[in-house]
């Protein structure tokens, strides 16, 4: 295999990792400072993607990522009310949510399962004008998803430091010392929430726009694989308190779950074991760390056990 397809093989994972580890760094906030498993992350991002392709056909890639990041605040509000108000059990208002998302979805691409985007000017195209002519020509893509990937990890790093942020911290840790505080517990699950799912909205509105096309099923398993990359980043950057550190790996994960994915497909798997393969990594980066946690035990049975058979 030239040495060119494996150059070729590292920028298209790494361009997709980035864009992909966006969400990765929603669930990142929802899921491990929160400690909400918001399963609305797959609709949420159909939406953002629908939302800014829509708005992108229209003329107006950049408004795009505005409305994109918008809508995925409706649905991170709508998944937050009906758990802290409503009494839905978190796992099922995301259920609920995510459900419904599929019909607004369809609607909102004006009732078809497509949109073709091959003639639309998008955020890529713009930046690929820009570097024209420099040696960055065809690092369009990466490029702006850099941007996106430094920019969210920088609000997030700071937003976490802030009186909110800390207190969004609280409530993942210990809702009931955060309550005793007289902080609100419902409304830093609201903000956690609507903040998150921003940022699932606006990757899923730069994955439309980098692969200029919108189906109705571009985000199925997209919380499986946020999860396995986040889990993945958790092995790289621990579990301490160093956010700076822990996004970082957050980011790191989505791009090594992306060059498996690319890799798994180099060699010709079928598209329909991709899912499987996903199943695979969750649960080696879940397994993983415990069985790790567990070898010390078990190789001191194994000797305790081979020590009674010698005698």
């Amino acid at each position: 295999m030239p040495f060119s397809v494996f150059v070729d093989l590292g920028q298209t994972a790494l361009e997709l990792g980035l864009i992909s580890s966006l969400t990765v760094l929603a669930l990142f906030l929802s899921y491990s400072m929160l400690n909400v498993c918001d399963l609305s992350t797959d609709g949420c991002f159909t939406l953002g993607a629908t939302v800014g392709a829509v708005v992108a056909l229209s003329g107006h890639p950049y408004l795009a990522i505005g409305a994109a990041m918008g809508a995925g605040i409706l649905s991170g509000c709508t998944t937050a009310v009906l758990q802290t108000k409503l009494g839905v059990d978190s796992l099922l208002s995301g259920i609920i949510v995510n459900t419904g998302l599929y019909s607004v979805n369809i609607a909102v691409m004006g009732g078809a399962s497509l949109l073709n985007m091959n003639k639309t000017e998008t955020v890529f195209t713009k930046m690929a004008a820009l570097l024209q002519g420099t040696p960055f020509a065809r690092q369009s893509k990466l490029a702006v998803a850099l941007i996106a990937v430094l920019a969210v990890s920088v609000f997030l790093a700071l937003f976490l430091r802030t009186r909110l942020g800390l207190a969004i911290r609280a409530t993942g840790n210990n809702p009931d010392m955060v309550r005793s505080s007289s902080i609100n517990p419902a409304f830093t699950t609201i903000v956690g929430l609507c903040v998150a799912n921003a940022f699932t909205g606006l990757s899923g509105c730069l994955l439309a726009q980098a692969q200029k096309s919108v189906n109705i099923d571009i985000g199925t398993g997209m919380v499986t694989i946020a999860l396995a990359s986040l889990l993945i980043g958790n092995t790289f950057a621990g579990k301490g308190r160093n956010i700076p550190l822990r996004l970082a790996g957050a980011v790191l994960g989505a791009v090594i779950f992306r060059l498996v994915y690319m890799v798994a497909l180099r060699f010709h798997m079928p598209a329909f074991m991709l899912k499987l393969v996903s199943s695979v990594i969750v649960i080696i980066a879940i397994a993983g760390p415990y069985l790790k946690s567990r070898f010390p035990v078990l190789r001191r049975r194994l000797v305790h056990r081979s020590g009674k058979e010698a005698r």
